[in-house]
């Protein structure tokens, strides 16, 4: 069997919209691992953000931070960071707008002043509406809020990206503000709300960084696949020879994609690693 690299995102993809990896992504992972297959994590998310019930699983190495952090083998391949000077540019904006956000470093995540509360708001009203929901939101997503940090100064040099709150302010207001300095890329955790979504590093991405970490392994884009669910998906689904759509991915990234899974609570990692006969 020829050996394949499998790029994996996390939020919508490898966990479910409460936060929580489910059995069968796990077991297909570990299966194809163990069949000689490497697979990588691929995700916006920095290091503080993997948490253990994902690192336990077993992967290969990382690409974080939309691709601005590539580690393999222990070995950091590239860190991009966000300058000071846009640092205290994104903080003055959001501030001045009202805007909830957090700011993403390898070594933690520091939250705006009124985030934490905001985001415990939207995890209380989620419950309320799925109560049924409860454990596997104590797993997923409420173990991501208690992470953050406030209270810290935000104006750091250790910033990989950064991610905001839904607000009042448009989404379009947004990327007329910072197109020239950041990636602008909306929604990418869509419990976040309207007009949310993420600032990351210009010039890189998910595909960029899997181009870097290929030549490292000296591994044909040939023998490569990626499953996403979102727009920071975009990129790596059509730079690999097979990119692969959960069922609950954003319409966009459906239609660009070679193949489309089942979502990921109905065993859409699974499903798709038997069909390819990764497993």
């Amino acid at each position: 069997m020829l050996k394949k690299v499998i790029f994996m995102d996390i939020d919508g993809t490898l966990v479910n919209e409460h936060g929580v990896v489910p059995e069968s992504a796990k077991m297909a992972i570990q299966q194809a691992r163990e069949n000689g297959h490497q697979v990588f994590i691929c995700t916006g998310r920095s290091k503080a953000e993997l948490f253990h019930d994902i690192m336990e699983i077993g992967f290969d190495g990382i690409i974080g931070a939309a691709g601005g952090y590539i580690e393999v083998d222990e070995k950091v391949l590239i860190h991009e960071r966000v300058s000071t000077e846009d640092v205290i540019h994104l903080v003055e904006f959001f501030n001045k707008h009202q805007i909830d956000f957090y700011l993403e470093s390898n070594g933690g995540l520091f939250a705006s002043k009124n985030c934490k509360k905001h985001i415990q708001g939207i995890i209380n009203n989620f419950l309320a509406e799925n109560p049924h929901a409860e454990e596997e939101v104590k797993k997923g997503i409420q173990p991501f809020h208690d992470c953050l940090i406030d209270d810290e100064d935000l104006i750091r040099e250790d910033i990989n990206k950064i991610s905001f709150l839904g607000s009042n302010v448009p989404i379009e207001k947004i990327k007329q503000e910072f197109s020239s300095k950041f990636n602008v890329i909306p929604s990418t955790v869509p419990l976040f709300g309207e007009n949310s979504g993420e600032l990351s590093v210009p010039g890189i991405h998910k595909a960029v960084a899997i181009e870097i970490l290929l030549e490292h392994l000296q591994v044909d884009r040939e023998h490569t696949y990626a499953y996403g669910d979102g727009m920071n998906d975009l990129e790596m689904l059509q730079f690999v020879k097979f990119g692969i759509a959960m069922g609950n991915a954003k319409e966009a990234l459906k239609e660009a994609a070679d193949d489309i899974t089942d979502t990921h609570d109905n065993d859409g990692i699974y499903n798709s690693f038997k069909k390819y006969q990764l497993i």
